[in-house]
């Protein structure tokens, strides 16, 4: 016997993106939207005592598992909306105070189509009598999830049965989600997502997926002003970052962790996994150029890197507050990365970043497009080789073949059971290896001590689907070797 909240979207679509410009919906749902929901439909109802009650039992259960059936992507025209009123203190304009006068913005609103309306969501406990009630009273006023049009029925139920086959859900809340949400509500702030599931759900039918070392939390580096070098000198913007961030450490008098700098005590490179720093690049898309538009921070998985409070002392530090966007209460700050003094001018860049943990909606700056779980992956960046190549012709794509496979089992993944290495990237917009004859400009920029090393694309195929991150070769950790997962 276990706790089921059935779902039905009445209009036979679910419209709910993680961003005003995410072109994919949220199907199905994740559970932390639809704790939200309730808790929405609790503070409509009077915010009574007994239904918070409900709701803080429910914040303390496992993640639900979700049965849902397949959905596919309605295509939706692309709106221009004018932005959010503007604070008079700054736009005094009459641009800047009506709308029909404002600069419209591009918007795109994601809605799946799922072949069932109906969906799911699993726990293994049922709760006592008088929290199952209070529970039900809130689903039973919960009418829409995602947008006001994405209406649905909702209830919840004691049963039994499996129900289909489950899957994991992709974020669930926590102790305490209920509390914060109220406070983010009386701050008038945007609420920051739920946490995202990693492990196997409890009580649920689900293959467990062999994962990376690296963590599925990243800290996304929206980029804001400078001239970006092209994605082929992402090695070197790569290094800048993780300077950055030492020098912040040492700012502050504070030791650099090995997990940043990627070196232990007495000035040794590390043998434990640390902080990976990978470009966010328009690649994969039609037309894509492969221009990058940002960088993310990847720490090692279960490091708590991102949550640890010399970290966030540090990234204050570095980026300070230069902005709070209006009525939406969003705090802008911003990174400013650059070259050493007397660098050469073809080699000098200064860069301003946006941190983002929620990340920012735009589908090239979404993390998820390198997780998985998928059997097949493709490089956005070549990977570097772990040594030179000793064989020629056909023995040296096997030579190829057998660096990749153990550049996999050193970041936890199993062997795949093909590989296909190649010059050119099998994603649109990700640039090739240098081709002989090729301007000198065509060529990676690699950091000093990865120069002579040979680079290689590929795609890769598992026997069964594994989770990302995929970072692989000697360049892993300043974002070569990156690769995305494919459908």
């Amino acid at each position: 016997m276990g706790l089921v909240l059935e779902i039905e979207f009445l209009a036979g679509f679910c419209a709910a993106a993680t961003g005003p410009d995410n072109e994919t919906a949220d199907w199905p749902p994740a559970a932390d939207r639809v704790f939200s929901a309730l808790v929405a439909s609790w503070a409509a109802r009077g915010g009574e005592e007994g239904e918070a009650q409900a709701l803080r039992w429910l914040e303390r259960q496992p993640p639900p598992a979700v049965v849902a059936s397949v959905a596919s992507a309605r295509t939706t025209p692309v709106f221009y909306v004018p932005p959010n009123d503007a604070r008079l203190d700054r736009a005094k304009t009459a641009k800047g105070v009506f709308p029909a006068l404002r600069t419209r913005q591009l918007r795109r609103f994601a809605v799946a189509r799922p072949e069932e309306p109906l969906v799911e969501l699993r726990w293994p406990e049922v709760p006592e009598t008088p929290i199952l009630e209070a529970l039900d009273r809130l689903a039973a006023d919960t009418s829409c999830l995602g947008a006001s049009r994405s209406l649905v029925r909702c209830r919840f139920r004691a049963d039994g049965g499996p129900g289909g086959a489950a899957r994991p859900t992709a974020r669930w809340v926590y102790p305490g989600r209920l509390d914060e949400l109220r406070a983010a509500y009386e701050a008038r702030l945007r609420p920051t997502p739920g946490a995202p599931v990693r492990a196997a759900v409890v009580g649920a039918r689900t293959e467990p997926s062999r994962a990376s070392i690296f963590d599925e939390r990243w800290l996304v580096l929206e980029h804001r002003d400078g001239t970006m070098p092209d994605l082929r000198a992402c090695a070197l913007v790569a290094r800048r970052i993780r300077d950055c961030l030492m020098s912040g450490y040492r700012r502050l008098g504070l030791p650099v962790p090995e997990t940043v700098s990627g070196h232990a005590a007495d000035g040794s490179p590390t043998r434990a996994p640390h902080l990976a720093i990978v470009p966010l690049a328009f690649v994969g898309f039609p037309h894509a150029d492969g221009r990058v538009m940002g960088f993310a921070l990847v720490p090692p998985r279960e490091s708590g890197l991102l949550d640890d409070e010399t970290f966030r002392r540090v990234l204050r530090k570095l980026a300070p507050i230069v902005d709070v966007r209006g009525t939406s209460g969003e705090v802008v700050r911003e990174l400013t990365v650059c070259t050493p003094v007397g660098t050469a001018a073809e080699a000098a860049f200064k860069l301003t970043f946006q941190p983002r943990f929620e990340g920012s909606g735009r589908r090239s700056l979404d993390p998820g497009l390198y997780f998985g779980p998928a059997r097949r992956f493709a490089t956005v960046t070549p990977i570097v080789l772990d040594r030179h190549l000793r064989e020629r012709g056909a023995a040296r794509i096997d030579e190829i073949r057998a660096m990749i496979e153990s550049a996999c089992e050193r970041i936890g993944l199993p062997r795949p059971t093909a590989i296909v290495p190649d010059r050119h990237a099998a994603l649109e917009g990700a640039p090739s290896i240098r081709i002989e004859g090729a301007p000198a400009w065509m060529r990676w920029r690699l950091p000093a001590e990865l120069a002579s090393r040979q680079l290689t694309h590929a795609v890769l195929e598992f026997a069964e689907p594994v989770r990302g991150p995929v970072l692989l070769g000697a360049g892993r950790f300043c974002g070569l070797g990156l690769c995305r997962a494919l459908p």
